[in-house]
C-alpha cells in the first residue's frame, strides 16, 4: 500500500514539473529587442562586398532582427539613422594620429535607403534596402557608411544596447571578376641602377575602376601611403588574344605628366582558367594571373629628386565559388 502512495506521489510531482516547464518555456526567455545583423571583423567594420554594375548602382540588403526566445507580438517600426560619432570613435582607436588610414563617411549622394522598416507580428527578420550608386567612387579611400538603430521611450521597440549588434559600420567593397588580393612576390620592381637586387610586396590590392577595369599602386606603394593617388596603374581586361590563352591588358596612369608612367618593353596580358573542386564539386576555382611590364618615377618621395623605376613580372589570383548559392554575386568565398 505504501509503495503505491509513493508512485502515485511521485507521478504527481512528475506531471506539475512538466506543466511547469511548458509554461515556462512559452514565457519570453530574453528581451524582444531590434538589431542588426552585421558582423564586425578585427577592425571594427562590417565588409559589404558589392558587385559593380553599369554606372555603379547595385543594392545592398542589411538584415534587421528582432531577438528573443519567442515570435515577434508586434508590429514594429524600427528607425535607422547615421552614426558619424562611432565612426570617428573608431578611426581613433584604431589608428590613432594616422588620417591617412581613417575610414571616410560615404556621402550622401552614393545611397539612398528608408529611414524606418517595419518588422511584421510574426516575423523576426526583415532587410533594409540600401541602394548604391557607386559610378564615381573613388576606391583610393576607404568608405563607410555608418548606421545605427534609433531608441526613444515612444517607439514601440528597444534598440540592443551592445554596440555590435545595435550600429553596422558597412564598408563599402565594390568587385568586378578581376579586382581583389594578388600574390606579389614575382613581380619584381628594379630602382633605376640596381638591376640585381628588386623590392616586392607580399600582395597587391586591386581596385574597382569600372566592370572589366581595376587599378594598382605603381611600385611597391600600398593604401598607407599618402601620396599613393598619384600613382595609381589602370588596367583594363579586353577580349583580344595575344597568343592562344593569352588576352591584352592595357595599362596607363590618370597621373603619367607628372609620374611619367609608360609601357614596359615586353606587352602585358592576363591568362583566366577555371576548375572544380576534387572533394566539394560544388566549389569552383578560378585561377587569375597578370602579366604586368611599365615604367614610371617617384617625384614625391624625395624633395627635388625623380627616381626610376621599372616593374616587371607577374601577380596570380584565385577566387573560389560556391555555385550552390543561386544568386552569382553572394557566391564569392571571401
Amino acid at each position: 500500500m505504501k509503495k503505491n502512495i509513493y508512485i502515485l506521489f511521485l507521478l504527481i510531482t512528475t506531471a506539475v514539473c512538466f506543466v511547469s516547464c511548458n509554461d515556462e518555456w512559452e514565457d519570453e526567455q530574453f528581451v524582444q529587442m531590434a538589431s542588426f545583423k552585421a558582423e564586425a571583423n578585427d577592425q571594427g567594420v562590417t565588409p559589404a562586398y558589392l558587385r559593380y554594375y553599369p554606372e555603379g548602382k547595385v543594392r545592398f540588403n542589411l538584415p534587421v532582427v528582432i531577438s528573443g526566445s519567442t515570435q515577434n507580438t508586434k508590429n514594429r517600426i524600427i528607425h535607422i539613422g547615421l552614426d558619424p560619432d562611432t565612426l570617428a570613435r573608431l578611426n581613433q582607436e584604431e589608428f590613432g594620429h594616422r588620417q591617412e588610414l581613417y575610414f571616410r563617411q560615404l556621402d550622401s549622394k552614393y545611397y539612398s535607403m528608408p529611414e524606418t522598416i517595419e518588422v511584421p507580428a510574426g516575423t523576426s527578420t526583415v532587410t533594409i534596402p540600401i541602394d548604391f550608386t557607386l559610378g564615381d567612387l573613388d576606391q583610393a579611400d576607404k568608405w563607410v557608411l555608418p548606421l545605427q538603430i534609433l531608441d526613444d521611450p515612444s517607439y514601440d521597440y528597444k534598440a540592443n544596447p551592445n554596440k555590435q549588434y545595435r550600429r553596422a559600420m558597412l564598408h563599402i567593397n565594390p568587385f568586378n571578376d578581376y579586382s581583389g588580393e594578388y600574390s606579389g612576390t614575382l613581380l619584381k620592381v628594379y630602382l633605376d641602377g640596381s638591376a640585381d637586387d628588386p623590392l616586392t610586396l607580399n600582395t597587391h590590392r586591386a581596385f574597382v575602376a569600372d566592370s572589366k577595369t581595376v587599378f594598382f599602386y605603381a611600385g611597391t606603394r600600398n593604401v598607407e601611403y599618402l601620396d599613393r593617388k598619384n600613382y595609381k596603374v589602370f588596367v583594363k581586361f579586353t577580349d583580344d588574344q595575344l597568343v592562344v590563352g593569352k588576352k591584352k591588358l592595357q595599362l596607363w596612369s590618370d597621373n603619367a605628366d607628372n609620374n611619367k608612367f609608360k609601357l614596359g618593353a615586353n606587352p602585358s596580358y592576363y591568362t583566366k582558367t577555371e576548375e572544380w573542386d576534387a572533394k566539394r564539386p560544388y566549389l569552383k576555382h578560378i585561377y587569375i594571373t597578370l602579366y604586368l611590364s611599365y615604367e614610371f618615377e617617384d617625384y614625391t618621395t624625395i624633395s627635388g629628386q625623380r627616381l626610376k623605376y621599372k616593374v616587371e613580372g607577374t601577380l596570380s589570383m584565385q577566387r573560389d565559388l560556391n555555385t550552390l548559392i543561386p544568386d552569382e554575386d553572394q557566391q564569392v568565398q571571401w
